[in-house]
């Protein structure tokens, strides 16, 4: 992966992440599907009426999408240093230390792409509402997509800090996904 997961072809992500290797993961996953799911958002506000979606909304996704970008290989990057930590001698004081702390920083990814889930999610589920009503099923897929990559790094978060109770960044992902959810609920029930 030196060369960048968003480098690779799609058949190139696919087989690596289907390879026996641990990055890349969940984490990276969440983080491409979340970029995918602001490149919808994106496309189908560019095609709204600017009488009811303000114009900034795409400036918004699109910034949202070059902020997912780079954490699919911080996400690989974090898990890496995770596993250089747990190859530290068992009888060294260091490594229990050493592990808690990459954890810690490993979880400042998947946290980071929930945050951003939400806020696409939010965007989709304006123009499900508002946008061009021939793009809403785009709107919704860009949604639908945000909340499970939201799901997905809220579960990271919360595995990485299982053992640290106090540790607020669960509840902060939580959070996240579930205002993800709350929008694709929002968007699916409309068409029902």
């Amino acid at each position: 992966m030196s060369d960048g997961i968003l480098r690779l072809t799609v058949s190139e992500l696919l087989d690596a992440v289907a390879a026996r290797s641990p990055a890349p993961g969940g984490g990276a996953v969440a983080a491409v599907v979340t970029g995918l799911a602001a490149a919808l958002t994106a496309m189908a506000g560019r095609y709204a009426d600017p009488a009811a979606i303000p114009p900034d909304l795409v400036d918004r996704a699109e910034g949202l999408r070059a902020a997912a970008r780079p954490l699919a290989d911080a996400d690989a990057a974090a898990y890496g240093s995770y596993l250089a930590a747990t190859q530290l001698p068992r009888e060294s004081g260091n490594r229990r230390t050493a592990v808690a702390q990459a954890l810690s920083e490993a979880s400042e990814v998947p946290l980071r792409i929930a945050e951003i889930a939400a806020e696409v999610a939010a965007l989709g589920q304006r123009l499900a509402h508002d946008g061009n009503p021939n793009l809403r099923g785009d709107a919704i897929a860009g949604v639908l997509l945000a909340a499970a990559a939201a799901s997905t790094a809220a579960l990271l978060v919360a595995e990485n800090l299982r053992r640290t109770p106090d540790d607020p960044r669960p509840d902060q992902a939580a959070h996240a996904a579930q205002a993800a959810q709350d929008a694709a609920r929002d968007v699916v029930g409309e068409g029902s």
